[in-house]
């Protein structure tokens, strides 16, 4: 069972860096990716968090744009509540005018953020409720069939940018199935939902004239190395910097005592098994556990995020798992 596999790049700043550390880092991400043979390379849109600087996605693609040749980019995804359709349009259709056929766009319903930044981005929390419609309203501007008399996105119009469904619950299933959408489920930090979920999707497809069929897309992580052993370090590192991030929230700091407690904590193993879908070994091992999960997940791709702490073992985690699933 092969798929393709694509990356999701969250444009991480390590500790001493600024912004443009991290996107030069993501630069040549996205060669090494292309060179190895992933599909797609997507950014997620997120907000003030200090260790994510991927806040203007469009803008950060096109980066990237310049920097490749052949792999796909995209926003994995924009929150749309977030924006104007229109000009969410406008941004895409650029990019695709920039890069023809290199183009995709996942949306998303979360704001991507906490509710003070919300209102800073001059957006209402109510404004999710209207993400159906905006979906749909979006898709009319790059079909070139705008629903309001005399407007048209342009650039846009006409770019048919493939649009994806991005979700962690039953929400999104079911707004992709019926609009006849592909789906990303976000499995690498929200597990719990996903067989449903995609089960939820593949029975309800409604076939559009883009997607006659269902397609999944489902998020993976993998924590790869040239041992078994040395894979396992890497991901104990991860989890704990994982923990620390989110327990340390409205703290000053969190000793090394302290976060020992707060593992072996039920809080603690919660937020861990936000992890549970993570290839953890060799090449070899890290396939096994990837054939499995695309069986479960019933996916037509995965979208694997890495997770290693730092990025000489990234690096070396992205070549063995291309070596193990493109060279078997």
């Amino acid at each position: 069972m092969s798929v393709p596999l694509s990356l999701i790049d969250f444009a991480t700043i390590f500790e001493g860096e600024r912004p443009g550390d991290s996107f030069k880092r993501s630069v040549a991400m996205a060669q090494k990716a292309e060179a190895l043979g992933f599909k797609r390379i997507w950014y997620a849109e997120h907000h003030n968090m200090p260790t994510i600087s991927s806040s203007a996605p469009a803008v950060l693609i096109s980066h990237i744009g310049a920097h490749t040749n052949t792999i796909r980019l995209g926003a994995g995804g924009v929150m749309l509540p977030n924006h104007s359709p229109y000009v969410i349009a406008e941004q895409f259709g650029t990019l695709a005018e920039l890069y023809p056929d290199r183009i995709d766009l996942g949306l998303g319903r979360a704001p991507g953020t906490d509710m003070n930044t919300l209102r800073a981005l001059r957006r209402e929390p109510s404004s999710a409720e209207y993400f159906p419609q905006d979906v749909v309203e979006l898709q009319s501007y790059l079909a070139g069939r705008s629903r309001l008399p005399g407007v048209e996105a342009i650039p846009g119009k006409g770019t048919n940018v493939p649009l994806y469904i991005l979700g962690s619950s039953l929400f999104g299933a079911q707004l992709a199935a019926q609009l006849g959408m592909p789906y990303s489920f976000a499995s690498h930090f929200a597990p719990a939902h996903l067989e449903q979920a995609v089960s939820t999707y593949r029975e309800n497809y409604q076939p559009s004239e883009q997607h006659p069929e269902p397609y999944v897309i489902a998020a993976v992580n993998v924590t790869a190395a040239d041992s078994t052993d040395v894979a396992h370090e890497h991901f104990a590192t991860v989890a704990r910097a994982r923990v620390r991030s989110m327990a340390a929230r409205g703290r000053a700091t969190i000793t090394d005592e302290q976060l020992d407690a707060i593992m072996d904590s039920p809080s603690g193993r919660q937020i861990v098994d936000m992890l549970r879908y993570t290839a953890i070994g060799t090449g070899t091992e890290v396939r096994d556990f990837l054939e499995d999960f695309t069986r479960t997940a019933q996916a037509d791709e995965l979208m694997i995020s890495l997770q290693s702490p730092g990025t000489e073992a990234t690096s070396r985690s992205m070549e063995i798992l291309a070596e193990a699933w493109f060279r078997a």
